[in-house]
């Protein structure tokens, strides 16, 4: 009777997961900007911003200090792989500390919230503000964190800095059953984690935002390195000017 249980359960979940819509993975480049590769022009790379955590049965994000640093070293060691594909000179962002460290956080955080807007009001059709629509010329993916980013650590030394943002929210076995008991429900939809990720190219100079791979369900579980390996190649797809290509259908 157990083993019964179980497979039903397991066979609602894949219901479940199945009938959520896909999540509309976009990418945007600014009008008139081009990176071709091997143009001499400087990156600078910031440290990606990971959080890792679970999700609580309400829903709520419960940060988990050890899947965020195994996390970051993965994510560490599968960017610094895929660096020498991106098609021009890397320069690695210093250290930060004090109130440099502070100015990271704050614009990482922008830069998060900046993507999540982009999604919302621009990317999906149904949402999109009438000057972000991309057929209106004067609304043409036209976003910026503002010009401040010029005094980040390391922006004097380079044209261009990538910003990585990533956020993972792993279904606790109270969200799973919960997912399970809704769907059995009356209409009412519960996913079962959340996996964000951004990675975004910045001018140095003015702070406009000139390319943009954003998917809000993203693969590959970062706690692993191969999962790791496959979200970075994810969040770089389409880098302009980069020999970085889609992972091929398994």
């Amino acid at each position: 009777m157990k083993l019964f249980c179980r497979r039903v359960i397991a066979a609602l979940l894949l219901c479940a997961v199945s009938g959520i819509a896909h999540a509309q993975e976009k990418t945007a480049v600014r009008q008139g900007f081009e990176l071709k590769r091997n143009s001499q022009k400087k990156i600078l790379v910031f440290r990606p911003a990971v959080s890792v955590g679970a999700q609580s049965t309400g829903g709520m994000f419960e940060p988990n200090a050890d899947w965020t640093e195994k996390s970051k070293a993965n994510i560490r060691i599968a960017l610094e792989k895929f660096q020498r594909q991106l098609g021009n000179e890397i320069v690695i962002a210093p250290e930060a500390y004090g109130e440099d460290a502070r100015k990271v956080e704050e614009y990482m955080a922008l830069f998060s919230a900046i993507s999540q807007a982009v999604i919302e009001y621009q990317f999906f059709i149904g949402n999109r503000l009438p000057t972000k629509k991309m057929d209106n010329k004067a609304g043409i993916f036209d976003w910026s964190l503002g010009a401040g980013v010029a005094d980040l650590p390391g922006a004097k030394d380079a044209n261009y800095a990538l910003f990585i943002y990533n956020r993972d929210a792993y279904g606790s076995t109270g969200r799973k059953v919960l997912q399970v008991l809704a769907l059995l429900g009356p209409g009412i939809a519960v996913q079962s984690g959340e996996h964000r990720g951004y990675a975004g190219l910045i001018d140095l100079k003015t702070g406009d935002l000139l390319w943009l791979n954003a998917d809000s369900q993203i693969g590959g579980d970062v706690r692993e390195p191969d999962g790791s390996e496959k979200r970075v190649r994810q969040l770089l797809e389409d880098f302009p000017g980069s020999a970085i290509e889609k992972e091929a259908a398994k």
